[in-house]
């Protein structure tokens, strides 16, 4: 009884000190940031252009940023198929694929910091911010749809997507999350700005999501909905350090989808779900009443949600042909299964 008390906190204790490694690691990019002040970037160029890369890129930095890259995507995507080959159950401790996992993304996201304080450079000189940007927000929606049967989409109510639409996103969103997330670490370099640190610092859970593949603690409620909304904060913070005039979009656009969907997977009550949609508007309304535009910029507030529900709905049908092009070919019949 004892060993399997203890056994059973093993997937939390992972859970908790990848937390901290997190925070220690964000404290140390920012205590190492005074040795790139000398780096020269060229002028900012607008939306489209991403700022922090050198002004002339170099063969280094382009072969150990790829390299790198490729070797931890390599790595991961690796240890996802051997899990859902070999492990296939979840337990509450760690399978030794999850140990391995952990260790070989500590080792990459240390990589990562020496390259940029030796190159420099990360993907962004060879690849646009807009792919960094839409690989995250492509698997925050494909989130959406993987949770639809426990929380529906719109206050709990769930979409009829079809059983195999379903099977499929959960069988292979860890090979898209993998990608999603390791892109966007290596686009970077360690800079220490606030959007680089918190976005560092959001990476970095999302990585250790990854590796906890198959453990009861990769499917808690609560843990899973921090991966979520972590970006609520990140996009908001990035738009008013920039002095971008939409920050309210960012700020109630991610709100207004932890509104209509994410709250409702949480077991909350019915009363405070009601204080959180009180809270909502009367902040829209607070907001919207003293910047710029005022109270006729208040549509801004539905972009994001629109843009992720139309994206969802569009991607959903994507799984569906996926699904049936896979049952044409002679290897495409087997049902997939959830990791």
């Amino acid at each position: 009884m004892m060993l399997t008390k203890e056994k059973s906190r093993h997937d939390r204790f992972a859970m908790w000190g990848g937390v901290l490694f997190s925070l220690l690691f964000t404290v140390l990019i920012w205590a190492l940031g005074s040795r790139l002040a000398t780096i020269d970037h060229l002028p900012d160029a607008g939306a489209s252009w991403y700022y922090w890369q050198l002004p002339e890129q170099t063969l280094a930095g382009r072969y150990t940023a790829w390299g790198f890259y490729f070797a931890h995507q390599l790595t991961i995507w690796g240890l996802i198929w051997y899990a859902q080959t070999y492990v296939k159950k979840y337990t509450d401790g760690l399978h030794r694929v999850n140990q391995i996992a952990l260790a070989a993304t500590a080792f990459f996201v240390f990589l990562h910091l020496v390259q940029t304080h030796i190159w420099y450079d990360g993907l962004a000189q060879d690849v646009s911010i807009f792919s960094s940007q839409w690989s995250v927000i492509i698997m925050l929606i494909w989130i959406i749809i993987m949770e639809n049967q426990r929380r529906g989409v719109f206050f709990g109510q769930k979409l009829p997507f079809p059983k195999r639409v379903m099977q499929f996103a959960r069988k292979y969103h860890g090979y898209y999350f993998a990608w999603a997330v390791i892109y966007t670490f290596w686009y970077h370099p360690m800079e220490t700005t606030g959007g680089h640190l918190l976005g560092f610092f959001y990476t970095f859970l999302l990585l250790l999501q990854g590796t906890l593949f198959f453990t009861r603690i990769h499917v808690n409620k609560w843990w899973m909905f921090v991966q979520e909304i972590v970006v609520l904060a990140h996009g908001t913070i990035v738009a008013v350090v920039g002095g971008q005039r939409l920050w309210p979009m960012f700020m109630f656009g991610f709100a207004g989808i932890f509104i209509v969907t994410q709250m409702h997977g949480l077991g909350l009550k019915p009363i405070v779900k009601n204080v959180f949609y009180a809270l909502y508007i009367g902040a829209v309304l607070l907001v919207y009443s003293n910047v710029e535009g005022g109270i006729s910029r208040i549509h801004e507030i539905t972009w994001i949600p629109i843009t992720d529900y139309g994206v969802m709905i569009v991607m959903a049908l994507v799984m569906w042909l996926l699904v049936k092009v896979g049952d044409w070919l002679p290897f495409g019949k087997e049902a997939p299964t959830a990791n």
